[in-house]
């Protein structure tokens, strides 16, 4: 039997990454015109970026304790 994927998560991570690539354009266009704006932004998007990663980690480490297992059982 094939590791389940959680599409959910990934739906989610996915989400993440293009909020902060949104946050990572407006950075770029407010940079010049407010800075702090565009700071915030960047911060916003790290934050968004760390919590994709959270969330592909979890993902990639149930496909591995899956793998693991159907191998323990074959």
């Amino acid at each position: 039997m094939p590791a389940q994927v959680n599409t959910d998560q990934l739906k989610k991570a996915e989400a993440c990454t293009t909020l902060a690539k949104n946050m990572i354009t407006q950075a770029i266009e407010q940079s010049a015109a407010n800075p702090q704006l565009a700071e915030e932004a960047l911060k916003q998007a790290s934050q968004e970026i760390t919590q994709a990663q959270t969330m592909i980690s979890q993902v990639q480490s149930a496909l591995q304790m899956q793998s693991q297992q159907q191998q323990g059982q074959a």
